[in-house]
């Protein structure tokens, strides 16, 4: 596949969260979060990640970061690198992408 390494489809993310090992970090607001959400997810919103992250996160889990479209998971994931956070990636599309397929 010709994504960068930091993305990952539903497609790709399905399987993957089928045989465990791999961290949902939500990083919308929690009123979206009510509404919808992948199970088994973390909920940091994302002016609160760099507060909260690594407190609440291991730096060298598989994390798997998302939104609603990809775009705030984007800032995330660029923010937690700075913090050290080594495996991540953001779920191309966010939670809309996932809903759809």
């Amino acid at each position: 596949m010709n994504s960068p390494n930091w993305i990952i489809t539903s497609s790709e993310l399905r399987p993957l969260l089928a045989t465990g090992g791999i961290t949902l970090l939500d990083v919308r607001e929690p009123e979206e979060f009510e509404e919808t959400r992948i199970d088994g997810c973390i909920l940091i919103p994302l002016g609160e990640v760099q507060m909260r992250a690594e407190a609440e996160l291991n730096k060298e889990a598989n994390i798997v970061i998302y939104c609603a479209h990809g775009v705030r998971s984007l800032y995330a994931l660029r923010s937690m690198q700075a913090m050290g956070f080594k495996n991540l990636r953001s779920l191309d599309g966010g939670i809309c992408a996932w809903n759809e397929g």
